[in-house]
């Protein structure tokens, strides 16, 4: 079995020599052929399953590195803001390192399942009115004055622990794929996919560079509409944030590697998760099908090309947030009666 991400790949990492290792052996998560998607685009198309992480989603790839980090430097408390993942995240490695765990989360704007994770896990979670932006603003003027630790994304050791989901995509597949696309909300994850990639490019261990396309809701694009957006709306409750803090490293990515950042619609989101469902046996968060309704559109549109390798980057599992999911599938069959009922009502 794998061990600890840290130690697969310290080398590349951030850490100083005597930093412990705080690990849940995150990262090794699979990366998936997609048999029916592919033949319907006409591309080799790979997902990524980082719902596969402990927590279940990416965000412990780079929680696994600020918190050895910030252990090794004597910190005594982490905070984080967030919609939802990096407070499950942040509060189950303060557990597991014995610190004290805080998360500032939107009121009433955070998954459920979330919400439990990091309750169970035993942080301190406080509600407050406004978006994930003004929980961010708090949590950075906390950090400013009192000896506590931000895990955001803005948090360099972060974008570390989250570039080696790049690395992994290579070594499976020999090389970097032709395209890369994932979900973009606080912008911090496709940032460290390009730094990942340009790192093992450099280093030999790739022979070509991916183009990174990203996916904003359409209720939620300050990148595409080239402005922050206050009041941010999408049934995609990871990526609902108006002023991402990883902007210019989200376009940094795009401009770079010839890439695009576009907006979908709710509509297209929930009908990429349920068809990813349908085909592919994946059941992923919404924020997840952003990336995959943005490759059935760019593919229509004629902008991916045919028979490239695609990568679509699943970033939490669907059972994160299952209430958008179950109001958009048929509910379950009451039935009163025997075998042969049954059989009546399957059409067998």
């Amino acid at each position: 079995m794998p061990g600890p991400l840290i130690e697969r790949y310290r080398e590349r990492l951030s850490l100083a020599p005597g930093d412990p290792v705080v690990s849940l052996n995150e990262g090794s998560t699979p990366l998936v052929e997609a048999p029916v998607i592919s033949e319907r685009v006409g591309a080799s198309v790979y997902l990524k399953l980082e719902g596969a992480n402990p927590t279940g989603s990416f965000k412990d790839r780079g929680m696994t590195v600020a918190v050895s980090r910030a252990k090794g430097a004597g910190a005594e408390a982490i905070i984080c803001a967030s919609t939802g993942n990096t407070a499950a995240s942040a509060a189950a490695y303060a557990a597991r390192a014995g610190l004290r765990g805080v998360v500032i989360v939107p009121e009433g704007k955070i998954a459920i399942g979330k919400l439990a994770q990091a309750l169970i896990h035993g942080a301190r979670v406080i509600q407050v009115l406004g978006n994930f932006d003004a929980a961010l603003n708090m949590a950075r003027v906390l950090v400013e004055r009192y000896p506590v630790t931000l895990v955001n994304s803005v948090n360099p050791h972060r974008i570390e622990g989250q570039k080696t989901a790049a690395f992994e995509v290579v070594d499976v597949l020999g090389d970097a794929p032709d395209y890369v696309l994932l979900p973009v909300g606080n912008a911090g994850n496709i940032t460290a996919y390009w730094k990942g990639f340009r790192e093992y490019h450099a280093a030999g261990r790739a022979t070509r560079l991916p183009r990174m396309v990203g996916a904003q809701a359409e209720g939620a694009a300050p990148i595409v509409n080239g402005h922050p957006v206050p009041h941010p709306k999408t049934v995609a409750s990871a990526i609902r944030i108006g002023n991402p803090a990883s902007w210019e490293g989200a376009t940094t990515a795009r401009d770079e590697s010839g890439g695009v950042i576009a907006a979908v619609t709710d509509t297209e989101i929930l009908s990429a998760q349920i068809r990813l469902a349908n085909s592919e046996g994946l059941f992923a968060e919404p924020a997840s099908a952003a990336p995959l309704a943005l490759l059935f559109r760019l593919v229509r549109e004629g902008k991916i090309e045919k028979d490239s390798i695609t990568v679509v980057v699943l970033t939490g599992s669907g059972l994160k947030d299952p209430d958008a999911a179950l109001n958009n599938v048929e509910p379950p069959i009451e039935l009163d009666g025997d075998a042969r009922t049954l059989a009546k009502v399957l059409k067998l």
